[in-house]
């Protein structure tokens, strides 16, 4: 029972705050306390509505024994059995029936509004509590709850309050008031400018509540986010009747055991609520017709713009075909297609390339008879894991038998001794089809039973060995090639430091002390599974709900997920800072790159093959295929690669002829799948000459393995920055871009670009912890210019002008942006004092 206050201070405007439609700020809205509190009452209607045929709310539990009913107190009116027998209990009237709620019980929830007179909550509540009890009647079995809905305005008559207690736990009805900006001690919420009586209702409730065997008084708000908050619905399931049998009881009943159980579901497969199609109403042609379809029609329906649509299954059967250009025509237009109808079809079945009609009858079932029959015994070891996907199911002894409950229970023992289980074959009913499965024994404090769980799924049978189809894989430590030698250094084999590399990553990423921290200050693991929601169940159930209760999705939309259901979406930053090191180890000596997508190939007539569904599934060893043709003109293709867009063009025959005889000879050679099956270690592929001396590419396109590309390297720089997860990557790739531009021709155009790619590169490092690599890059791109061939001491000169703000980050300056440099900030000053001497000295 609901016990809505529609008083006048309901009326009472508030802000609330909803999330902005567009995905930006939150906005703020106005509405009543009513509007705003009977959301509660809305949302705990809402799991118990009834499915009926034209219901467009969607149903979540339907039980036919959840039934609920609204009174209001303050109303303009009186309706109650107690004043119609009796008189008295004014401005208290029974709003909606107990019965069991539909869309309708919704839709006359959010169309009240205040009244102009108040209440007395108690005069509701003892309406409440003889309305339930004069429609239970003598069902004891049910529970019966009564929840108050209040701002705590409303004068209440407390005398004889005690008498309504005593009648309450002589019932046994739990008692809940929630309370519109009620003070909770549990929260950090406390009216201010408080009414005296508010204050002393709130007092009362509370005194009230006591005394009952359950009550509680909470805060509205407090209760809106915990009606959201995900919660795992553990429902008691009823035993059902079934025989254990060992044997054959009807063959050789001497030799058979027939034991009496009871089965009762463990776990349950939770899956989300279906959706509903829906389309709009046609209008009806007037005449008879609109009135009859009127008449088949309830007052529901007959409101309804939408309707739910219904699948409707139509036969036809294709008319004699003529010529090809008849047909296709016909087929277009449907005219050849005549509808059959269902009665004059007979039911076949598929047999190699023709159709086997059955009988009225159809086949014979097969017969089975009710009952779990074990068919065998086998050792537990031995049991795949992987086959047990189905709901698991306890299988107790019959507990008005103790004599069965003595037989089911030496079974489990012996069972549970020799560390079997057995297979079992299961039938509901007489003549169902039977589940094959297995039998676990289980030990608990009290009792022993059964654990029964179907095998493979949806199966009507356990596998034989022929139905399981076993993949062999090659050995991942062991690789022998064609000679037949063990071959043990390769790359495909991990070397020792990669193996310590990745021992230390997985010990860093350890989230069995990354949780918060108990009573005595020790680290509790971060995962618990009793915690951890399915985000599909719970964010369509409050998408569904959240719908249901709001008249408009435009100015209420739905709110965010509940933090409890984004909880475990993100790994603890305290484990990715503590793993950051063992990441950035593993990236080093495992060879880490990202791997540009392949470009498909632009075919002579302007058609692009469409892609592989496992085409971004790159690999780092794939070498391409030898001797593939190439196209003789110069095309382009575009490919998305992050959140940038690359150009690479093809090469010309004369590029091609060039770059051939830069390599070894052997490597123009078609290569067989023989030497592709051996593993041969001083097979190494020759360097290729650098680019400066094979003269510039077409179009500096992106390199492989690097996400900055030579042509706009700040543009991508800042592009792959933005994204947030592949800053160590950019930072290195742009400084090895910076120094490969000004070791090729004509890099004098780019020298301001360079600059300012070197301005946000420093700022970038310094903001993202990044500062050794810039200290880092600093250095080798002064050997880059000074030491090396053929050198650029023109870009140099003017990275020295610039001066400090391009020279080594030092501590202090690491400091300030939360990180740490191993340069202080007069070593720092020294060596860019050094390299202005050295300048002015030497010329370098």
């Amino acid at each position: 029972m609901f016990l809505v206050d529609i008083s006048p201070s309901m009326g009472k405007m508030r802000e609330v705050e909803v999330p902005a439609s567009s995905g930006g700020e939150s906005e703020v809205i106005e509405m009543t306390n009513l509007e705003w509190s009977l959301q509660f009452v809305m949302l705990k209607i809402q799991e118990m509505v009834c499915p009926t045929r034209r219901s467009v709310t969607q149903i979540f539990n339907g039980r036919k024994t959840d039934k609920c009913g609204v009174i209001l107190f303050g109303s303009e009116e009186t309706n109650n059995m107690i004043n119609d027998a009796n008189g008295g209990y004014e401005h208290v009237a029974e709003y909606i029936p107990i019965a069991q709620p539909n869309s309708a019980t919704l839709a006359k929830l959010a169309a009240l509004e205040p009244s102009t007179v108040s209440g007395d909550p108690i005069d509701a509540l003892i309406v409440a509590i003889e309305t339930q009890d004069q429609y239970l009647g003598n069902k004891k079995t049910w529970t019966r709850k009564v929840v108050i809905l209040t701002d705590g305005e409303s004068p209440i008559e407390v005398e004889d309050w005690e008498a309504t207690v005593n009648k309450m736990n002589a019932l046994d009805i739990s008692l809940t008031v929630v309370g519109v900006d009620f003070d909770d001690d549990d929260l950090p919420f406390h009216e201010e400018d408080k009414s005296n009586i508010k204050q002393k209702n709130e007092a009362f409730y509370r005194t009230f509540t006591s005394k009952l065997h359950a009550g509680v008084v909470g805060n509205c708000d407090y209760a809106l986010q915990e009606i959201s908050r995900p919660d795992v619905r553990q429902v008691k399931s009823t035993l059902m009747g079934t025989v254990l049998r060992i044997g054959d009881t009807q063959v050789r009943p001497e030799e058979a055991i027939e034991i009496s159980v009871k089965t009762s579901k463990c776990t349950a497969l939770a899956r989300p609520k279906s959706w509903k199609r829906f389309g709009r109403r046609k209008p009806l042609a007037a005449g008879k017709d609109k009135e009859k379809h009127k008449d088949a029609m309830d007052e529901d329906e007959q409101t309804m713009t939408f309707v739910q649509l219904r699948m409707r299954t139509a036969y036809y059967l294709e008319q004699n075909k003529g010529s090809k250009a008849e047909e296709k025509k016909e087929k277009d237009d449907l005219k050849n297609l005549v509808k059959v109808q269902k009665e004059e079809l007979v039911r076949g079945y598929k047999y190699g390339a023709t159709f086997l009609p059955v009988a009225d009858g159809g086949y014979p079932r097969l017969h089975t008879r009710k009952g779990i029959d074990i068919c065998g015994f086998f050792q537990k070891k031995n049991f795949r894991r992987e086959l047990e996907m189905g709901e698991v199911y306890y299988v107790w002894a019959d507990p008005a038998n103790p004599m069965q409950q003595v037989a089911l229970s030496s079974i489990v023992q012996a069972m549970y001794e020799k560390g079997v289980m057995a297979i079992a074959r299961w039938v509901s009913k007489d003549d169902m089809d039977p589940k094959m499965g297995v039998l676990y024994p289980s030990v608990f404090e009290e009792v022993d039973c059964l654990l029964w769980v179907q095998v493979c799924g949806s199966l009507t049978a356990m596998p034989f060995a022929d139905d399981i189809r076993n993949f062999p894989f090659a050995s991942l430590e062991t690789l022998i090639n064609k000679k037949g030698e063990v071959v043990t250094e390769h790359p495909y084999l991990p070397t020792n430091e990669q193996m310590d590399a990745m021992e230390q990553f997985v010990d860093a990423m350890d989230l069995s002390d990354a949780g918060e921290k108990d009573e005595e200050g020790n680290r509790e693991p971060w995962f618990d599974t009793r915690l951890s929601y399915n985000p599909a169940i719970h964010r369509t159930k409050q998408a569904l709900f959240h719908s249901a209760i709001v008249q408009d999705l435009n100015t209420h939309p739905l709110p965010p997920p509940h933090p409890e259901l984004l909880k475990y979406m993100d790994p603890p930053r305290r484990v990715l800072k503590r793993a950051r090191t063992a990441i950035e180890e593993c990236k080093k000596t495992h060879k880490v790159r990202e791997v540009p997508k392949k470009v498909a190939r632009v075919r002579k007539d302007e058609h692009v093959r469409a892609p592989d569904e496992d085409e971004d599934m790159l690999l780092l060893d794939q070498k391409p295929a030898r001797g593939s043709p190439s196209s003789s003109k110069n095309t382009q293709a575009r490919s998305q690669y992050g959140s940038q867009t690359q150009t690479q063009t093809s090469p010309s025959r004369t590029q091609k002829k060039a770059a051939a005889m830069d390599v070894d000879s052997s490597e123009t050679e078609e290569e067989t799948e023989e030497e592709a099956e051996e593993l041969l270690l001083d097979k190494q592929t020759p360097a290729r000459k650098p680019d400066r001396d094979r003269g510039p590419l077409p179009t500096p396109a992106q390199m492989p393995g690097r996400i900055i590309g030579l042509s706009f390297p700040l543009e991508d720089f800042k592009k792959n920055i933005s994204r947030g997860d592949v800053v160590t990557k950019a930072v290195e790739d742009l400084a090895w871009v910076i120094q490969e531009i000004l070791t090729r021709p004509f890099s004098t155009r780019r020298y301001d670009e360079l600059i300012e790619c070197m301005q946000e590169l420093r700022k970038v490092s310094l903001e993202e912890d990044e500062i050794e690599a810039w200290n880092t890059f600093i250095q080798d791109l002064r050997e880059t210019c000074l030491e090396k061939e053929p050198g650029n001491k023109a870009f140099w000169d003017k990275v020295r002008q610039v001066g400090r703000p391009l020279s080594f980050i030092s501590s202090p300056e690491a400091s300030k942006a939360g990180g740490k440099s191993a340069m202080s900030e007069s070593e720092a000053q020294k060596v860019c004092f050094l390299w202005i001497i050295l300048a002015a000295t030497f010329g370098i």
